[in-house]
């Protein structure tokens, strides 16, 4: 264990952290993919600042009354004090290592700051196939590259397993013939494709890009040039853009039931949306809320029929078709939802201990803006029966990429294609 992070609980809190002179402290839980990304950012920044900074870890669950009374509503959540008062931005959910570093400025003196991050040295390192995304379809790329005997490093913001690690449960994969917790199956992924031996850097920022080149950027200071790069950064939630979303993310409003459901144990909830997300995440909610209200524009769910089925069967359940949010409130209970009744235009008030948000999908091509990528219309990247794009060299997989069907079975399968033809590829020119 690093002997420069310190594990604390309630007890400990006036003497570790509000005595202390520059501290950093972690919320974090269990069961939580985005506490296990920002660990191994955490850790790493340790090694720097470690000796200015004083890096402290309590465990959310246990100690709730503590984490509830600095408003700490989400996992992992990361506040700032410096002699006992909270600076800098809290940071929750997937955590960038450059804002740690911008809230670490606040710590230290100038000179001191400016000093330490000197101590990150530029490397170069190249391979043959880079894969970017740790998801179904990155992974599966990493193993059947990597049992080819090429050389592959797979490259990911967060921990691997993308969308799929927050997925409760994942009943239609084959090979299992019970459902298999959606971690878990990712994890066997990873493992194997490790164990082919593809290398790997998670939790990481990739601070440049060049698919031109071949090349990216990770941390702002190391360099990885491949001669094939295969796209699968997956895609993410979309956002509401309503007002006070931004404002209480993290502070009763979240995107992960997997990582904060068991937080609303005997609680009422508020769940926005009606597609497969919405609906199968709220069934997995219903295991701890007293009630969930499920808020969804249409007067339909477009979940499937099964999801649907069990969700109109659920008594902690109810609904209220063709209604959208259009403002959240920090309140004594937790949330005050504002919705607008679209059939009426009148607006209703949902006194509410938590929400969360399941609006729809976004392909993940922040990294990539203005690299000349062709997209559909809705945002997703143009291929070829062959996974290609039109950059030469750079291939797109899974759910970043244009396709009917976004599934897991899908995505392997485009893993499975990509990879193949890049290791042709490689071999046809060497």
């Amino acid at each position: 264990m690093n002997d420069r992070i310190i594990y604390i609980n309630t007890n400990e809190y006036e003497k570790e952290v509000l005595k202390g002179q520059s501290v950093v402290l972690d919320f974090y839980s269990t069961e939580c993919p985005p506490c296990e990304a920002l660990a191994d950012k955490f850790e790493s920044l340790s090694e720097i600042f470690g000796n200015d900074i004083k890096f402290v870890k309590i465990l959310r669950q246990e100690n709730r009354p503590l984490a509830e009374s600095l408003g700490v509503k989400s996992s992992p959540t990361l506040i700032f004090f410096k002699n006992g008062e909270i600076v800098g931005e809290r940071l929750t959910g997937d955590i960038r290592r450059d804002d740690i570093i911008k809230n670490f400025e606040l710590l230290l003196t100038e000179d001191r700051y400016k000093e330490l991050l000197k101590q990150v040295k530029p490397v170069q390192t190249s391979c043959d196939v880079l894969i970017l995304g740790a998801g179904p379809a990155g992974l599966t790329s990493a193993i059947y590259a990597a049992q080819a005997k090429m050389d592959t490093i797979v490259v990911d913001i967060a921990r691997p397993g993308g969308q799929v690690t927050t997925t409760h449960l994942v009943s239609n994969y084959p090979g299992f013939n019970k459902p298999i917790e959606g971690y878990m199956l990712m994890h066997y992924m990873e493992e194997q494709a490790k164990g082919a031996g593809a290398k790997t850097r998670f939790s990481v920022d990739v601070t440049k890009v060049d698919l031109a080149a071949h090349k990216i950027e990770i941390d702002g200071f190391e360099t990885i040039s491949a001669k094939k790069i295969i796209i699968a950064s997956g895609s993410s939630y979309k956002p509401l853009n309503v007002q006070g979303e931004k404002e209480y993310k993290g502070q009763g409003i979240s995107y992960c039931a997997t990582c904060d459901a068991k937080y609303y144990e005997g609680k009422d909830v508020t769940v926005i949306g009606g597609g497969n997300s919405a609906i199968e995440e709220s069934m997995f909610i219903s295991k701890f809320a007293n009630s969930i209200t499920i808020v969804h524009q249409f007067d339909h769910l477009q979940a499937n029929k099964t999801a649907q089925e069990h969700a109109f069967a659920n008594p902690k359940i109810r609904f209220m078709f063709e209604h959208e949010p259009r403002s959240f409130e920090k309140t004594a209970k937790g949330m005050l939802v504002t919705v607008e009744d679209l059939k009426t235009k009148e607006y209703k008030k949902l006194d509410t201990d938590g929400v969360f948000i399941f609006a729809g999908m976004r392909a993940n091509l922040d990294l990539f803006t203005n690299s000349g990528l062709e997209l559909d219309r809705w945002g997703y990247v143009e291929i070829d029966e062959s996974m290609h794009t039109n950059i030469h060299g750079v291939f797109a997989v899974g759910d970043v990429a244009s396709k009917q069907y976004r599934q897991i079975t899908v995505a392997v399968s485009e893993g499975t294609i990509a990879a193949i033809n890049a290791v042709k590829e490689i071999e046809t020119i060497d």
